[in-house]
């Protein structure tokens, strides 16, 4: 934990929302592969940054909240940022925020009931977090008072992307932390117009989606206003069973839950309602041009990455994500381009919003782009489709040290192995052997075998499939370490 005493007379329980998968910054977050665990801003993963923004002194390790598929990814990114969670409570399916947040409140009730909580979306960038911290500090006695607070960002510009948090007459400008204020009420995006007239108003800040409350305060509201959401919850939760470390939520209980968002659901509907001001800098990174702003665009108005290159243009932005591809913009105005291993998208900025457009169409198409990411994360590492054509694929694979495939077998292909980097402990029917670098082992069709990296450094190998069908689905397991089927 760290040493800056930014939140006294309270333990603060952060609630780390980690299980969106958004597609407006498609084709870097997709639906296997969400943008809050790429380094968007900066060197870490947004969900890296979030938890040690949180990691302070006033602040109880974090409580994450995340779907099935994304479970290992949140283990290994909080660990890589430093943060033991105090918990990670695993959704069966997706059901918006409202059950989320209500789920990490009753965890908590039964474990810290005069606690408070800071609601955290995992996805957003906030540079400065002694100031975010100083700001959650300054809301903590209302909080403690009873009051659901609602964290808004004084707003730099007319903006149609997010929702907004309706405060007192001249409350919404800037001059640092103030607040809390009394919140009016919460307003849908806004077209231009409307949004103009909001911006030049004074009274109206953007709706960052961050809340603190108390765990006493929060469950009535629930009890109040959803309660038949809080019946199927609460027996989720009852219900819950561990599983390696995580809190796997009853499915049955859990799909009575309604799929709706905390804003529609409780805070719409309650009464003391307060906003906390904020006039750092804030983004939730909700599209491309907010992926540009962010950038800090040079004199002429662009953001270029590593790999990238631009060449007389302007307002642009280029991004490669993709090892090994330069990625050049020439006489370019007011662009998007961001080009991964499997796609690239061109977009005008004035359109990062229609992104997601480009998904549905893919989707309609049947594209694997749409919404599965190139690099496919596990629990024992990653791996990659490099080449794929009739009766065949290559794959690059990486075993994290200690990493253990399951025990299984295929029926419709064999496996050729060669090992790149470190080495490999094979397990081949009865026979277990090691496979240093620069040799191969070959695993025919329906052989039972697994793979393990015993030392301490990476094991990364070039795996040669080939066969009638090669789908990941055509896998048996015999033993796995991570529980899984």
């Amino acid at each position: 934990m760290g040493d800056e005493a930014t939140a006294p007379e309270a333990q603060i329980h952060p609630v780390i929302l980690c299980g969106g998968a958004g597609t407006r910054l498609w084709p870097l977050s997709r639906r296997s592969f969400p943008k809050q665990f790429s380094p968007l801003a900066g060197a870490a993963s947004l969900l890296e940054q979030t938890a040690r923004r949180l990691d302070a002194s006033g602040f109880a390790p974090p409580l994450t909240i995340t779907a099935e598929p994304f479970r290992f990814v949140v283990q290994e990114q909080l660990s890589a940022a430093g943060v033991q969670p105090a918990a990670v409570l695993v959704e069966p399916e997706p059901r918006n925020t409202a059950p989320a947040v209500l789920a990490a409140a009753l965890w908590l009730q039964r474990t810290a009931s005069d606690g408070l909580i800071l609601v955290a979306p995992s996805d957003h960038a906030i540079p400065d977090a002694a100031a975010f911290r100083a700001a959650v500090a300054e809301a903590v006695p209302r909080a403690r008072a009873g009051d659901l607070v609602a964290f808004g960002i004084a707003p730099s510009r007319p903006e149609t992307g997010y929702g907004y948090l309706e405060v007192a007459e001249g409350a919404a400008g800037g001059g640092g932390v103030r607040g809390p204020i009394p919140l009016k009420r919460f307003v849908e995006k806004p077209d231009l117009h409307t949004a103009r007239e909001m911006f030049e108003s004074g009274r109206f800040l953007w709706n960052a989606g961050i809340f603190l409350f108390s765990v006493e305060a929060i469950c009535a509201a629930y009890r109040a206003h959803a309660p038949e959401m809080f019946g199927a919850v609460s027996r989720a939760l009852q219900d819950a069973e561990p599983d390696l470390g995580f809190t796997r939520l009853a499915a049955s209980a859990w799909a009575e839950a309604e799929a709706i968002s905390i804003d529609y659901a409780i805070m719409e509907k309650a009464t003391g309602l307060s906003a906390m001001p904020y006039s750092g800098k804030w983004s939730d990174l909700g599209d491309w041009n907010a992926v540009w702003q962010e950038g800090e665009p040079d004199g002429a108005g662009n953001v270029v990455s590593f790999g990238a290159s631009a060449i007389d243009c302007a307002g642009t932005l280029l991004r490669s994500e993709a090892e090994g591809v330069a990625l050049v913009g020439l006489g370019l105005r007011d662009i998007v381009a961001v080009a991964m291993p499997d796609a690239v998208l061109v977009a005008d900025r004035g359109d990062a919003q229609r992104v997601k457009e480009a998904v549905v169409a893919l989707k309609a198409q049947g594209a694997v782009q749409a919404e599965r990411f190139p690099r496919e994360h596990r629990p024992w590492g990653w791996f990659e489709s490099l080449v794929m054509g009739e009766r065949f694929q290559v794959k690059r694979i990486t075993v994290k040290p200690g990493g253990s495939l399951s025990l299984q077998s295929h029926h419709h292909r064999s496996e050729h192995w060669v090992v790149v980097a470190g080495t490999a402990r094979v397990t081949l029917g009865e026979e277990v052997r090691l496979v240093p670098e620069n040799e191969s082992v070959y695993i025919p069709v329906g052989t039972v075998h697994r793979l393990e990296n015993p030392g301490k450094l990476p094991l990364v190998l070039i795996e040669v499939q080939t066969g009638a069908y090669l789908g990941e689905d055509d896998i048996i397991r015999y033993a796995d370490e991570y529980a899984r089927r």
